[in-house]
């Protein structure tokens, strides 16, 4: 990167930024992958390409940055002493056909005690919420009986993009788009307006998985599929800004786009209408609680909160007890925020073919923000497929002997700022043939200032994942000159990534607006 800025006045420049939290307790070290420019904003070292490390800001309820909404009690529900299940669901359905005003129709409050309930809570209507009275000691419980199930369930209707019409294909021109940017070229823009959603669309070709060396995974002496040959990768996004052939698009990409491994006109921008997803739906202020887990990860087990085919919504102060999933953010989930969700494991499953996650993401802009998870045998935050992407755990603590391990098929843009796991491992990994052949698991994955036992940080072709500030060992690739590696064993500037992008994209207000 081109800087007229001598060592030291970068660092006057860093020290200008206000600290996010207390110091650390030694001086923070500069990065030169972000660092701040002439005019104090951020800045970021680029590769060859143009790639950099993406604005992590746009995670989080309504893309980050906004107080979540305290919608008022409509109906309250007391413990019977019974099964709560049905007199639940009835309180949400009964909300669910009031009318809406500035998008929420209101709570549902539960009364402090025990509710037993052996069927899943669900909310399916806009601007729903299901409140307790509190997550600690004579606050609200579930207690969840009967056959394993999902306590809390926030899930809209099945999303259908409407059928793509010709004419509203536009091939993208650019040679290589970064991983990173918010911009990119298209042939025409006639057709193309500020404020149209489109879909951002090219195939996994079977070059560009020969690139990635995941055509040749063999496992017990069968072949294994990381990712099916032309299969999509699809971003949602809208346009914010046109100037001539370029389009600028609300939410950066987290992922490259090298023409060299596609067939020509194939890498499209498809102007399309979004369906309507659920949305301002959210659990709040309650504690789940489940028996033990038992069996093996096939067997069923109880699992805390599903969100899908939902944007906008959220879960906060949650404490659950031995649930043995806590958060699934599925495929159709975007713009979600979990914040001050805490979960105590007593036990596991027996180990099978893999690991438990707490907070499991297949979908994308998901903020996991001042988090906690204690006990072992378990991955404190996993990806799941190419659809989790620009995802952010933040300020987060996990106690035990797991990990953090984005699990499989190609996940990118992850960022973990600030997480501490003193018995713990953040993987950022090739998982080869693995399970069914996972392979690359993630790539343009940042760990910032993290505290773990061990690192492992590879780095899969064409990407980087890195990890800069942060203390703990190293599994491998320990070189110091390795530019994926910065300031290993001393914490930079600005404290957390995330806020400092926040703070420069809203101001400090955002940060105020989600409690910073």
């Amino acid at each position: 990167m081109k800087s007229n800025f001598s060592h030291i006045t970068v660092l006057l420049l860093l020290a200008r930024l206000t600290p996010l939290h207390s110091a650390d307790a030694q001086p923070p070290h500069p990065t030169p992958w972000v660092i701040p420019g002439d005019s104090g904003k951020l800045s970021y070292q680029r590769t060859g390409n143009g790639d950099r490390i993406v604005d992590f800001s746009h995670a989080g309820y309504r893309g980050g940055g906004v107080r979540l909404t305290t919608c008022p009690v409509r109906k309250e529900v007391a413990p019977s002493g019974g099964d709560d299940s049905s007199a639940i669901q009835e309180a949400l359905d009964y909300i669910a056909e009031l009318p809406l005003t500035d998008d929420i129709r209101g709570a549902v409050l539960l009364r402090p005690g025990t509710f037993h309930c052996s069927k899943p809570l669900t909310i399916s209507q806009k601007g729903v919420v299901l409140r307790g009275s509190g997550s600690g000691n004579g606050g609200t419980v579930i207690e969840m009986t009967g056959t394993p199930h999902t306590a809390v369930k926030i899930i809209g209707g099945r999303m259908s993009f409407p059928k793509e019409n010709p004419a509203g294909l536009f091939p993208i021109t650019d040679d290589y788009v970064p991983s990173g940017v918010q911009s990119l070229s298209v042939g025409s823009v006639k057709g193309l307006e500020v404020g149209d959603a489109i879909r951002i669309r090219w195939p996994r070709t079977e070059k560009w998985i020969h690139f990635m060396g995941m055509d040749a995974l063999v496992r017990d002496g069968k072949p294994q599929t990381w990712i099916k040959a032309n299969s999509p990768t699809v971003f949602d996004r809208t346009i914010r800004s046109i100037n001539g052939s370029r389009l600028t698009l609300d939410v950066p990409l987290t992922d490259a786009i090298d023409a060299r491994l596609l067939a020509p006109d194939t890498a499209v921008v498809i102007k399309t209408t979004e369906p309507p997803r659920l949305a301002q739906c959210g659990l709040e202020s309650l504690q789940i609680h489940s028996p033990p887990p038992a069996g093996d990860l096939a067997a069923p087990n109880n699992t805390a909160v599903e969100l899908d085919h939902c944007e906008d919504c959220w879960v906060r102060d949650v404490t659950t007890h031995d649930a043995l999933n806590i958060v699934r953010v599925l495929g159709g989930a975007r713009r979600i925020t979990i914040q001050s969700v805490h979960a105590t494991h007593t036990a596991s499953v027996a180990k099978g073919a893999g690991y438990p996650s707490d907070f499991t993401l297949v979908g994308s802009q998901v903020l996991i923000d001042r988090c906690t998870s204690s006990g072992d045998g378990a991955f404190y935050v996993a990806t799941l497929n190419s659809g989790a992407v620009l995802n952010v755990a933040l300020n987060c603590t996990f106690e035990g002997k797991g990990g953090i391990q984005p699990h499989m098929r190609w996940s990118t843009g992850l960022l973990l700022d600030g997480c501490h796991l003193p018995d713990g491992k953040i993987d950022f990994i090739n998982r080869g043939t693995a399970g069914s052949g996972h392979g690359w698991a993630v790539g343009w994955a940042v760990a910032w200032n993290c505290t773990a036992k061990l690192f492992d940080v590879q780095q899969p072709p064409g990407a980087i994942n890195w990890c800069i500030g942060c203390i703990g060992g190293l599994k491998q690739g320990a070189v110091e000159k390795s530019p994926w590696l910065s300031s290993h064993g001393t914490h930079v500037l600005p404290k957390s990534l995330y806020l400092a992008q926040l703070r420069e994209r809203l101001g400090d207000s955002a940060l105020e607006s989600i409690g910073y």
